[in-house]
């Protein structure tokens, strides 16, 4: 079979190789990948930010989708023909996050991804795609949406009536955007971009700041809410845009960590404690996320966005794409 391998931190030396199929161990199923999708980890990783100490070589990526190949000994919950994702960390299937089940998560160095024609996962770390989706829609749920569902259902507590904050157009705050309508609450959505706000709006979205245009997108914020501030923010930024973050959320509100993407000062936890905000950094989800999730998916037929589709051969082109920073929602690549 083909695999890609990064044999040094260098986009260059992501190169494609012929590998053995996998060999089926007792409750291992056979998955061959119809499409995977790309998120910023897998662009950090190839340069070596993400995991700079990572065994290479090492097949990257972590979200695929694909079909049931074939099923090994003692394998009950699938059959040939099934379609099927497999699960970001592969221990974590339910309960809290440990820093066991965060060492078994694909594509990050610790075990190969799935940016390969073939993989073979414990039954377990499986789950079924909604019958509504495309391989390439699937492929775009494993990290992106279930960090999104993590944040603002299992975290956030998200209900009907609740306003959220979501930075940016990329594939989590898409989702975020997505999840929070179909609960029934109101979205403001941020970007430099106002196509991409207006895509956004198009989506659902209720308010939208051009952070370019008013830098001080906080105060926006709080207008656009008698300044109340917003019951949960999805901060992506980091860094450089944790203290808005803390300034345009309400009193006792949450807001969820999950990006790394600008650098900026140390924040001053003042603001954080006299508003009693909740603030929880989001890994992605377990297995039961991920199930949870995909029965709210189908009940309301949601379809994933997908902003650019790439070739097996374009991996690399896929990289820099995404490292432009040009998309909206997700990248795909297909098998």
């Amino acid at each position: 079979m083909k695999a890609y391998q990064l044999q040094k931190f260098d986009l260059q030396d992501l190169v494609v190789v012929e590998q053995n199929e996998p060999h089926l161990e007792s409750r291992q199923v056979l998955v061959k990948f119809h499409a995977v999708s790309l998120n910023y980890r897998d662009l950090m990783f190839a340069k070596g930010v993400y995991n700079p100490h990572a065994k290479l070589p090492s097949v990257p990526f972590s979200d695929g989708a694909g079909e049931v190949a074939a099923v090994g000994e003692g394998v009950t919950r699938w059959k040939p023909g099934d379609c099927v994702c497999p699960i970001f960390m592969q221990g974590w299937l339910e309960g809290e996050p440990s820093w066991e089940k965060q060492r078994t998560a694909l594509g990050g160095g610790d075990r190969d991804g799935v940016l390969r024609e073939y993989g073979a996962f414990d039954e377990s770390s499986l789950v079924r795609i909604p019958d509504h989706l495309s391989f390439e829609e699937a492929a775009t749920l494993p990290c992106a949406a279930v960090t999104a569902w993590n944040a603002l259902v299992d975290i956030g507590r998200l209900k009907a009536g609740d306003t959220v904050l979501t930075l940016g157009t990329g594939g989590v705050s898409i989702f975020a955007l997505q999840f929070a309508k179909i609960h029934g609450a109101r979205v403001i959505v941020t970007s430099s971009s106002d196509e991409k706000l207006a895509r956004a709006r198009m989506l659902g979205a209720d308010e939208t700041i051009n952070y370019k245009k008013i830098p001080d997108w906080e105060k926006e914020v709080l207008r656009l809410t008698d300044r109340v501030g917003v019951d949960h923010v999805v901060e992506l930024g980091g860094a450089g845009t944790v203290a808005k973050s803390v300034s345009a959320v309400r009193v006792g509100g949450c807001v969820t960590l999950i990006g790394v993407l600008m650098p900026g000062a140390g924040f001053n936890p003042v603001s954080l404690l006299m508003k009693a905000v909740r603030m929880h950094g989001v890994f992605v989800g377990s297995r039961r996320m991920f199930e949870d999730m995909n029965h709210a998916i189908a009940a309301n037929a949601l379809k994933p966005v997908i902003g650019k589709t790439f070739l097996f051969a374009q991996v690399r082109e896929a990289l820099e794409y995404m490292e432009s920073g040009s998309h909206f929602g997700k990248i795909i690549v297909k098998l």
